[in-house]
């Protein structure tokens, strides 16, 4: 087994301070607001995009289980076909909304983060590459609405 080092650029700035106030659906989170100070010369060429990838680091989980009951569905499922919040690692990811920015500080949008929570990287949302076609989305597809 390998460790490894990570050294977060700064913290995330939401208003979210305790994990249960965190919204679960991209919905409801879409005019949520918050702010990431971050290495300023990192930053050149940004405001172009409208778009960026937060990867994170997931704070205040409990352990790590196998099988899940994920947020909108009453079945438990195999961790790895979930979005569920609680990972052998505790990486999240978040795309947001660039609203702007302000010397070394970015304004973002559809914020769904603690406050607080440990930035490792800031990556350019680029439709290209990210966007997928024809994609399958599994048990979500089907899942019950109850």
């Amino acid at each position: 087994m390998t460790d490894f080092l990570m050294d977060p650029t700064r913290v995330i700035h939401s208003p979210f301070r305790v994990s249960t106030a965190t919204q679960r659906s991209r919905s409801q989170v879409r005019r949520v607001r918050g702010t990431l100070p971050t290495v300023l010369d990192g930053l050149r060429d940004v405001t172009g995009f409208s778009h960026i990838f937060l990867p994170h680091v997931l704070l205040r989980l409990s352990c790590c289980r196998l099988l899940v009951r994920p947020f909108l569905d009453g079945q438990r499922r195999g961790l790895f076909a979930t979005r569920y919040p609680c990972r052998p690692n505790p990486i999240g990811l978040s795309v947001v909304g660039l609203r702007g920015r302000r010397g070394n500080v970015l304004e973002v949008e559809g914020i769904d983060v603690l406050g607080g929570t440990p930035l490792l990287d800031i990556k350019a949302y680029v439709p290209e590459f990210d966007v997928r076609t024809s994609v399958k989305t599994g048990w979500y597809a089907t899942r019950s609405r109850e």
